[in-house]
C-alpha cells in the first residue's frame, strides 16, 4: 500500500489555496521588541546583528512567540540587509538609529562590492534549527527583501522616507541600476534556495518601499524583478509557496499578482479587503492586513477590525496577519486578545 500523503499544516494548505476557518495567523515582525523575553536576551547577547549571526540566539528568538501566542506560522528572525551585507556592503546598527551600509552607492558604482556568503550560512544555520523544533501544525516561513527595496538602502546607505536618491539613478541610469537589481536578483534567489534547503516551508519577499514608484517605474523595478525571482525559485523549488507583499502598491496590486507568479499577495492596511477580494485573481491566497494601530489600540476597535477582515476575505483562501510589522509599544493582552478572536469560526 502506498504511504499516504503527507498533510500540511493549516498555514501552508492555505499557501497552496485551502480555506480554513478560523484562517491560520502569524504577524510580520512576530519575533522582536514587543516581547520582554526578547528584551532580555538581546541585553544579554548584544547588537541586532550579534543576534542575527548567533544561530543559537536567533533560532530562539524566532520562536519565542510561538511558545508564548501559538502562532501557525514561524518567520525567520533575520533583516532584509542581509543580502548586501553578504555582497559586500558594510552593515551596523547604531543605537537608536536606523540600519547603515558603507559605502553609499549614490554614483551606481558596484565594483569594489566583494561578496562574502559565509553571512547567508548563519542564517541558514538558524533555518534549520527552528525547523528542527516545530511541531507538525506550524509553518517555517524564510524571507528576503525584493530587489526594488533593498536597492533604496544601497544606494543611499540608509532608509529614507521617499526613497529620492534611489529612484534619480533609477532615471537618470537605468542601464546602471538594473545590472544592481540584475546582481541582487540573483543573490536572492540563492538566498531564498538556501533557506528552503535548510527547511523553509514557504518564503515571503518584502518590497517595504514599493508604494514610492510610478506604474512604469512599478513595473521594471518591482514587477520585473519579482517575477524573476519567483520563476527561478520555481524551477528549484517548484512546491514551495512564495508570498509577494508590495507595500503601498495599491490600485498596482492586480497587475503584480497576475504578472508576478506569486502564489499569494500580502496585503498592507491601506488596502481595503473588499477591494482587494473583487479584483485579485479567483481564489489566490491573500495575507493581512489588521492595521498596526488597531492592535494596539485593543478593545472594540480591535474587535471590530478583525470581524471585517475575516468577513471580506472569507470566500478565498485566506492567512491573517498584520498590514505591516507589529510595533514595539504594542501590549501583550492585545496580541492575546486578538488570538482569542481568531478562535472562533464565522
Amino acid at each position: 500500500m502506498a504511504n499516504p500523503r503527507p498533510i500540511d499544516p493549516p498555514l501552508l494548505a492555505v499557501l497552496k489555496g485551502e480555506r480554513r476557518d478560523p484562517p491560520p495567523v502569524w504577524l510580520m515582525r512576530q519575533a522582536g521588541r514587543y516581547l520582554p523575553e526578547y528584551r532580555a536576551l538581546r541585553a544579554e547577547k548584544g547588537g541586532f546583528l550579534e543576534l542575527v549571526y548567533d544561530s543559537d540566539a536567533a533560532a530562539e528568538i524566532t520562536l519565542q512567540p510561538l511558545e508564548r501566542f501559538g502562532m501557525d506560522g514561524a518567520i525567520l528572525f533575520s533583516d532584509i540587509l542581509i543580502v548586501p551585507h553578504a555582497m559586500g556592503q558594510g552593515l551596523t546598527f547604531g543605537p537608536g538609529e536606523g540600519p547603515q551600509l558603507t559605502p553609499a552607492l549614490h554614483d551606481g558604482d558596484f565594483s569594489a562590492l566583494e561578496p562574502k556568503p559565509e553571512y547567508l550560512s548563519k542564517i541558514y544555520e538558524t533555518v534549520s534549527k527552528v525547523r528542527a523544533r516545530l511541531g507538525p501544525s506550524v509553518t517555517m516561513l524564510g524571507f528576503a527583501g525584493s530587489p526594488w527595496t533593498v536597492a533604496t538602502y544601497m544606494v543611499a546607505g540608509h532608509g529614507s522616507k521617499d526613497q529620492a536618491e534611489t529612484r534619480r539613478l533609477a532615471y537618470a541610469d537605468p542601464a546602471r541600476f538594473q545590472a544592481l537589481i540584475d546582481r541582487i536578483v540573483s543573490v536572492t534567489v540563492d538566498y531564498l534556495s538556501g533557506q528552503i534547503d535548510a527547511g523553509a516551508q514557504a518564503v515571503q519577499l518584502f518590497d517595504s518601499w514599493a508604494g514610492t514608484l510610478s506604474p512604469a517605474q512599478f513595473e521594471r523595478w518591482v514587477i520585473a524583478p519579482n517575477a524573476a525571482i519567483v520563476g527561478k525559485l520555481m524551477v528549484r523549488h517548484p512546491h514551495v509557496p512564495v508570498i509577494g507583499f508590495p507595500k503601498g502598491a495599491g490600485a498596482k496590486l492586480a497587475a503584480y499578482a497576475a504578472e508576478t507568479g506569486v502564489d499569494a499577495v500580502g496585503l498592507d492596511e491601506t488596502v481595503d479587503p473588499v477591494w482587494a477580494d473583487a479584483v485579485l485573481p479567483a481564489n489566490m491566497p491573500v495575507q493581512g492586513n489588521l492595521d498596526p494601530l488597531a492592535l494596539i489600540t485593543g478593545g472594540a476597535a480591535l474587535a471590530e477590525a478583525v470581524t471585517r477582515i475575516r468577513h471580506a476575505l472569507a470566500g478565498r483562501p485566506h492567512i491573517f496577519n498584520l498590514g505591516h510589522g507589529i510595533l514595539q509599544d504594542t501590549p501583550i493582552a492585545h496580541v492575546e486578545q486578538l488570538f482569542a478572536l481568531l478562535k472562533t469560526p464565522l
